[in-house]
């Protein structure tokens, strides 16, 4: 019998949707004509601080930035980094580029000079198009990059450069498209580097609308009456998608923010707008369930509500279902693979797992001597096969290597399967623990801790004991700061003796304000880690 995940998601035919995609193709092309073919024209696509953008004005803006850049001599296959807040600019830098045969590169906007100027020299970028706010971070490196960089500025004072929106005035909206193909080279995005040194994933032109075609058609099932917004910012893999793949591929509409999303700003636009699809990573949730000032079930119209970027913890999953009504979609993705490839479905949300594979994708487990596991409960390196996976790291032979084997990617994520077919995260590889011989999940003992109401959020990482025994260490981030004691740290080590295995528990807690985090919301659990190194 079929799983109900098959009964409630759209049908979809994974083979047909890559078939589809004809040799000759390019993206942004696709992406815009198709709404222009819809009668989409005079439909808001974007809407942001500015106002309200229509398929018709992205699509003008779109063609106006590829004459721009030719006018500026970039040609094909060269790169230009993207350093921008989530405004309508980021869309029509990205796709413009892309229409015209260029490679956009985003970046982080909460990267460090260092950081830039690695991905300067790395990608060669010809052209830096930056926002306003974030320019004196690249005010040291742009008369010293290596290749000569040419600066566009989004915002109202280009501080001496080219600005972006005069540009786009002066420029004609020639409706040109490069010929590009299906496995043409499209974008980068840069990895974390929270193992060393970045690392630029490329990506080909059919990757963006096979994401689009394979999770938001095969598992969410949107379509044009839909409106979406992501937490996730644009520069990332996950928002890339919430917030402009995937609403532009059924003629929805996303809500766009440049600002730091916090349960604050997040609740004032969830207020303001009649957002349908609500994408976000745990932590986010967690804090939101935690602010006072967050709606009420009434006020919001949700019907999707999506996290990725860490576990979702059990307790945060039912405690949002509980207030509105809505259950959240926990699933895993990567830079490496563009999107979302495992995944509850609606209907069959199984808390505590990452649900079953997206259509298109294989998953598989790999044991710490390269064996696949076959018997459920027994936990593996989670390994994808799936025809979004990037090409390469740019420049990167070794990398490359270790990741992409063949036609599998290693996540770097260990999992169980249980018995119904779920998997369950288990934490990073670089994460996990072993007590007295035996695996411990980080994520486990996290979650337990996240259960006794004090607790917002927490970190689990290896310690050494006085002999350099290895043992759970958790730092906890309370919600009401006053009631940090020693009582209390007792108190959650009983209440994870009496949820788990006793040898799980962490052996010492350690109270914070807060957590180190990226930018999506992700625990650094090595910075915790380093820790180690200085005491």
């Amino acid at each position: 019998m079929a799983d109900a995940a098959a009964k409630l998601a759209p049908m979809i035919d994974a083979r047909a949707a890559i078939d589809a995609i004809p040799r000759s193709y390019n993206f942004a092309a696709d992406i815009i004509e198709r709404n222009l073919k819809a009668g989409r024209a005079d439909k808001p696509v974007f809407i942001d601080p500015r106002g309200s953008w229509t398929y018709g004005e992205l699509a003008e803006r779109v063609d106006r930035f590829g004459h721009v850049l030719r006018s500026l001599g970039i040609r094909r296959e060269e790169r230009i980094l993207l350093a921008l807040l989530d405004t309508i600019d980021w869309p029509t830098a990205f796709l413009g580029a892309i229409k015209a045969g260029v490679v956009p590169i985003p970046v982080n906007t909460l990267m460090t000079e260092d950081d830039y100027r690695f991905m300067l020299a790395d990608s060669r970028a010809k052209v830096l198009v930056v926002s306003e706010a974030l320019l004196a971070k690249f005010a040291n490196l742009i008369g010293s990059s290596t290749d000569p960089l040419r600066v566009i500025v989004s915002g109202e004072n280009a501080c001496g450069h080219r600005r972006f929106e005069d540009l786009l005035a002066s420029a004609r909206p020639e409706p040109y498209t490069a010929p590009t193909t299906r496995d043409d080279m499209c974008f980068w995005l840069y990895t974390s580097g929270s193992t060393g040194r970045p690392k630029g994933a490329v990506h080909v032109h059919a990757n963006l609308r096979l994401t689009a075609d394979l999770y938001a058609g095969g598992v969410l099932g949107l379509d044009e009456s839909d409106v979406c917004y992501s937490v996730a910012k644009l520069f990332f893999a996950y928002g890339l998608g919430n917030a402009m793949t995937f609403p532009m591929a059924v003629g929805a509409t996303a809500i766009l923010s440049p600002d730091r999303p916090t349960p604050e700003t997040v609740a004032a636009i969830l207020r303001r707008h009649p957002v349908t699809v609500f994408y976000a990573v745990p932590t986010f949730y967690a804090a939101f369930l935690a602010h006072p000032g967050a709606p009420k079930r009434a006020d919001l119209k949700l019907r999707y509500c999506i996290s990725a970027g860490e576990a979702l913890p059990p307790d945060v999953g039912r405690r949002w279902k509980e207030r509105y009504g809505v259950d959240v979609l926990d699933g895993i993705g990567s830079t490496e693979m563009l999107h979302i490839f495992l995944s509850n479905y609606p209907g069959e949300v199984k808390y505590g797992t990452t649900g079953k594979p997206v259509p298109g994708y294989d998953i598989r487990l790999v044991d710490d001597d390269g064996n696949v596991i076959t018997c459920s409960g027994e936990m593996g390196e989670l390994q994808v096969r799936g025809p979004t996976s990037a090409v390469m790291y740019w420049n990167d032979r070794e990398r490359t290597r270790e990741t992409f084997l063949g036609e599998w990617t290693r996540s770097g994520d260990k999992y169980a399967q249980d018995e119904g077919g779920h998997y369950v995260y288990c934490g990073r590889r670089d994460d996990m623990l072993k007590v007295g011989g035996i695996y411990v999940s980080p994520f486990e003992v996290e979650g337990a801790l996240c259960t006794h109401p004090d607790v917002l959020e927490a970190a689990v990482v290896a310690w050494p004991d006085d002999d350099e025994l290895i043992k759970p260490k958790a730092f906890v981030v309370l919600k009401s700061a006053d009631r940090t004691c020693e009582e209390l740290a007792r108190v959650l080590q009983e209440h994870v003796k009496t949820t788990l295995a006793p040898y799980k528990y962490p052996r010492w807690i350690e109270f914070r304000a807060e957590l180190p985090k990226t930018a999506t919301g992700k625990i650094q659990r090595f910075k915790l880690r380093a820790e180690r190194e200085t005491r």
